[in-house]
């Protein structure tokens, strides 16, 4: 947060308007939309009470239960829609925020004497149907990457529908594992480190200032009123256009520029050869909200980065024959110079010839995994310090408890106070919830071993995974949470997809010399892989979701029950979800058999090619691939090292001039263009936005993203559901606009 300079400081004539309200200096000819900007927060503490509001109860009502898990329900759906198909998530607590406010108002003018649905509705209750949607809507990585890889590699059921109990199973290790671990993650991320480590997590942060400002008695609702008709109208924009983009694919979704000018200019083949490489425009609502989001130098890192492989680099290897693309009609007259350059079949053949999207899928996992495991190594101190204060929290809580007894020494001990991880002479913060607001230690502390002994048990019952690969992937869990969240709360951005790819080489490693065979090692290395993952998604989720929490003085103990109703709902919800895609898109889980497919499904090729590259002796990673990928990890490396150990004090502001590395590999894995662009239309319009009506941005930016993102993603769960009906957009729509006539 930017200090509060006072008006004697900067002549008035050169301070902005909103700078002018805040010193008191008159304001002439500035239109404020009838709002003017809050007073300067401590961002690091709580917010303050609402002027004039009344004390809430008990937040944890029926209602706000009921509602988060059917809010939650359908952000878990919209997450696997769009992970099947660009290997991105979202999180569920801002749509459940401003959608769960809109929908209990309503209950309450509709029912206003009746006793669940009638009572007072405040922030804290709100906080509530959040954490419970936050619980509901988690664990779409599991589903978007390591288990539909299972399925491609032959390692389940031939119909996922079989493997029904194995998914619950898998989804009750990760959420409950991650729901348990958060809960000290909690008191070191949110408490106690939060202001040293710079951890604003912006999108928790949002969500919280946009619970208080719904709520706030002096604006009586009229800007929770703006901002709920904005998401409103965005989600049901968003949602019809993608459920009517389907029967005009061509027309209201794909703009495919390219093959146009092909076929107006009489079929010149110049205008095809930029089509095949994939530069199209794809008017997706989730990825232009999500770009409104990340900010421009995300968006303009993965937009680079999908320049530089799909429109520099990609065309130079295929041209000096390093790579080949695929005929996709070569018997046509009109279409036989339509060539794919996003092929994956036959990488385990000998004398394979890698396609581009083979080949550059090593370099964008190095730059993953390099990026998160410098950042690891580089706050190395976090590690060290949370293990340290948890055991010193841990030992200072058994004293204090004891002391009160007849143990003298542990009495005397019991009253000192707590000493800081960093410096002796400086004391922890002090946690606003009341030890009865917090979460007794048996409670998580029991929940977390007992998962761990499940990850055990279900590990080597119904995956004939050893037990104590279970026991690494859950130590791996814990480290990569640890990253998730310090990760997130800096920049919102978890790379959790890249730790679990370093988790698959190590287990890789470790089950080369068992004796495995190739199948038994690939089902190891994905379980462990998706264990280690899925309970460190679950765990930053949660953590982020208490920041929100922390903030509008909700008590955690009642926030975690909120998040393990929600955690249950998902158990059943994702495998449902998952199972309706790969009934209605079989060509998820069997690519191979398919030429299209409208799910790309990218992470679950990273994991695939990962778990084949370590287990297949027939796999080989082309020398020009690897020696490129090592390459960029080594500059990922520096820049990591450059970034924490330079670029520190009145050199911190370069660090936004930097490319963000994560980005850049997550543009090479993905091998569409069409996201990159959207991602980079969604933050220009929300610079633009930002920079010439802030305080429109302000009021609505978050809302309209939210809605952006949730209305596709529930679009395409009903697309799934017409697919399976038989009147999808292949049956009864167009594909006029596409090229080979089909998008």
């Amino acid at each position: 947060m930017p200090e509060h300079r006072h008006s004697e400081e900067i002549p008035p004539d050169a301070m902005s308007a909103p700078e002018r309200v805040e010193s008191g200096i008159p304001v002439e000819d500035e239109k404020f939309e009838d709002e003017v900007l809050p007073p300067v927060l401590d961002l690091f503490q709580p917010l303050p009470d609402i002027v004039g509001s009344q004390a809430e109860g008990d937040p944890l009502t029926t209602r706000a239960l009921v509602v988060g898990v059917i809010l939650g329900s359908l952000v878990n759906a919209s997450n696997i829609y769009l992970g099947l198909k660009t290997g991105f998530l979202f999180g569920a607590s801002m749509f459940g925020a401003i959608f769960g406010y809109g929908i209990v108002k309503l209950l309450t003018k509709m029912f206003p004497n009746v006793p669940i649905m009638g009572q007072p509705f405040g922030p804290k209750e709100n906080s509530i149907i959040q954490a419970t949607a936050a619980g509901a809507g988690g664990l779409g990585g599991l589903f978007t990457a390591g288990l539909p890889a299972m399925y491609q590699l032959n390692l389940l059921s031939e119909d996922p529908s079989h493997d029904f109990s194995k998914m619950v199973t898998l989804t009750l290790i990760c959420s409950f594992f991650g729901l348990c671990f958060a809960i000290p993650l909690r008191k070191f991320f949110i408490v106690n480190m939060a202001r040293e480590l710079r951890l604003v997590f912006p999108t928790p942060t949002a969500t919280a200032l946009t619970i208080q400002s719904m709520h706030a008695a002096s604006s009586e609702g009229a800007q929770a009123i703006r901002r709920i008709k904005a998401l409103t109208f965005t989600f049901l924009g968003a949602f019809i256009q993608r459920v009517v983009s389907y029967y005009a694919i061509g027309i209201l979704y794909d703009w495919h520029i390219f093959t146009w000018f092909f076929i107006w200019g009489n079929y010149n083949n110049a205008a095809i050869f930029v089509e095949n490489w994939g530069w199209s425009i794809e008017w997706t609502p989730a990825f232009i909200g999500s770009g409104m989001l990340v900010g421009m130098n995300t968006a303009v890192s993965m937009f680079c980065g999908t320049l530089f492989a799909w429109g520099i680099l990609g065309p130079i290897l295929v041209h000096y024959g390093v790579c080949i693309g695929i005929a996709m009609a070569p018997e046509s007259e009109r279409w036989h110079n339509v060539v794919s350059f996003s092929q994956m079949t036959g990488v385990d053949q000998p004398g394979y010839v890698p396609s581009p999207r083979y080949w550059f899928l090593w370099p964008g996992v190095a730059v993953l995994v390099c990026c998160s495991l410098a950042e690891l190594l580089v706050h190395w101190r976090s590690f060290y310090y949370g293990i340290k204060y948890a055991w010193k929290n841990s030992s200072w809580d058994f004293m204090r408890k004891k002391g009160g007894r007849s143990r003298t020494y542990l009495s005397s001990q019991s009253s000192r106070r707590r000493p800081s991880m960093f410096n002796e002479n400086v004391f922890t913060h002090e946690d606003p919830a009341k030890e009865k607001d917090q979460v007794p230690t048996w409670v998580w502390g029991g929940g977390t071993i007992a998962m761990v002994v499940v990850a055990c048990i279900i590990s080597e019952v119904q995956f004939n995974v050893n037990a104590g690969l279970a026991l690494l992937a859950s130590i791996f869990a814990i480290f990569f949470a640890f990253l998730g969240i310090h990760g997130a709360g800096v920049t919102d951005i978890a790379p959790l997809t890249a730790s679990a790819n370093a988790a698959q080489l190590v287990f890789g490693g470790i089950t080369s010399n068992q004796g495995l065979a190739v199948p038994q090692q690939q089902t190891v290395n994905l379980v462990a892989g998706s264990i280690a993952s899925g309970a460190a998604e679950m765990s930053q989720e949660l953590t982020s979701d208490f920041r929100t929490g922390y903030l509008l003085k909700t008590p955690p103990k009642k926030q975690f029950y909120a998040q393990a109703l929600g955690a249950v709902a998902a158990m059943f919800i994702a495998p449902g979800v998952f199972i309706l895609f790969t009934s209605a898109y079989p060509c998820i889980i069997h690519p191979d058999e398919y030429a299209n497919c409208a799910f790309s499904a990218p992470s679950v090729t990273a994991w695939r090619a990962v778990a084949q590259a370590v287990t297949e002796d027939s796999l080989d990673i082309p020398p020009s691939s690897g020696i490129f990928a090592c390459v960029l990890g080594a500059i990922a490396i520096i820049q990591v090292v450059l970034k924490h150990m330079y670029l520190k004090g009145e050199r911190e502001k370069y660090r936004d001039y930097l490319p963000n590395w994560m980005a850049v590999g997550v543009a090479f894995v993905i091998p569409q263009t069409v996201y990159s662009t959207a991602t980079l239309m969604g933050a220009v319009v929300s610079y633009a936005w930002w920079k010439r009506r802030r305080m429109s941005y302000e009021t609505y930016c978050y809302a309209v993203a939210a809605g952006l993102i949730a209305g596709e993603g529930l679009g395409g769960v009903i697309g799934a559901a017409l697919q399976l009906g038989g009147v999808g957009g292949d049956v009864y729509g167009t594909q006029a606009g596409c090229p080979l006539d089909s998008c």
